[in-house]
């Protein structure tokens, strides 16, 4: 029976890679708090300039800046809710698995990408 063919990851799998998501999850989590905190600190950061000419670009630059950190903050906090459902499937013993074609993801491809649901062959179908 290949690797690809066999039903699930076995439990020191499982465990491996429980190790990485929840490091995955911590590094994430960290991340999305230095945004928060810019997101925060974008407001006032006591360096405001006087000068009449650049203040529509400054108040520009911090629409756009404050915009662009709500965008980053959105994306860490579902990169974290996908890394937290993995960790589901990690407890379900269905993680690895293609919710497409119902095989094994390969490790190397979980490894990288602890998150993923689809193999690459089901990726490349899309």
């Amino acid at each position: 029976m290949s690797t690809d063919e066999k039903l699930r990851y076995s439990d020191a799998d499982l465990l491996h890679f429980r190790g990485i998501v929840e490091k995955k999850i911590r590094e994430a989590e960290e991340q999305l708090e230095l945004i928060k905190s810019a997101f925060k600190n974008d407001s006032d950061n006591g360096t405001e300039d006087t000068a009449p000419q650049f203040k529509a670009f400054d108040e520009g630059s911090s629409v756009m800046s404050k915009e662009s950190n709500a965008q980053l903050a959105i994306r860490q906090e579902k990169f974290i809710r996908d890394l937290k459902n993995a960790l589901v499937r990690i407890e379900n013993k269905s993680y690895g698995i293609c919710r497409v074609t119902g095989k094994l993801i390969k490790k190397e491809r979980l490894e990288l990408v602890p998150h993923a649901t689809l193999s690459i062959e089901a990726k490349n179908m899309q």
